[in-house]
């Protein structure tokens, strides 16, 4: 009986061109290097920094990056000045991410630039870039999905699911997640 489903050819996926050798190679080398970003003491704000500028980051002054972030792919990374991602946050950076001046992505979010063209057979790799403005705040535990902007000023609450974009200065909560808000005032649903 044919559900009319669609089946997924993993071979064809498996055989098609992701990533450089060059591009291979520096994930070898950051995946070697990387215990040296994980063991330093968490006060050693300016030596992550050195090590991700030093895979192509752009990292600019006084930005805190804990010592037990997990990135992909550093130089795909943009932290501007004063940026801080906590604890156990996931920058999956198959894609751009960029995480705008003062903003704060807090432990254990989960930012992933990175998707498949689910309804190709061949399950292409797609990298979307992610946009975190100037000032937004980055819950606890939130996940931000492929190619979403969380503009300036912007929450996604504790645990929200983000799958598209967000106002400037508005709160959203949930999953999905949904506007309760605006930084100022509460406007509850």
């Amino acid at each position: 009986m044919d559900s009319g489903a669609r089946i997924v050819d993993f071979e064809e996926n498996r055989r098609m061109v992701k990533w450089s050798k060059r591009d291979q190679v520096k994930r070898v080398l950051w995946t070697l290097t990387h215990p040296l970003f994980v063991l330093s003491p968490r006060p050693l704000w300016g030596w992550r920094r050195m090590l991700l500028r030093l895979f192509g980051a752009t990292v600019e002054d006084h930005v805190h990056v804990y010592p037990t972030v997990r990135i992909t792919i550093p130089w795909n990374v943009h932290l501007r000045r004063g940026a801080a991602i906590g604890d156990n946050v996931i920058l999956y950076a198959l894609g751009r991410i960029e995480i705008g001046e003062g903003a704060v992505v807090s432990q254990l979010a989960h930012l992933c630039a990175g998707t498949h063209a689910y309804r190709d057979p061949r399950m292409p790799l797609e990298k979307q870039p992610i946009v975190i403005g100037a000032g937004a705040w980055i819950c606890a535990d939130a996940f931000i999905g492929p190619g979403v902007t969380i503009s300036a000023g912007a929450i996604a609450g504790a645990r929200a699911v983000v799958m598209r974009d967000v106002a400037e200065n508005s709160i959203v909560v949930g999953n999905p997640a949904r506007i309760v808000g605006q930084r100022g005032k509460a406007v509850m649903s």
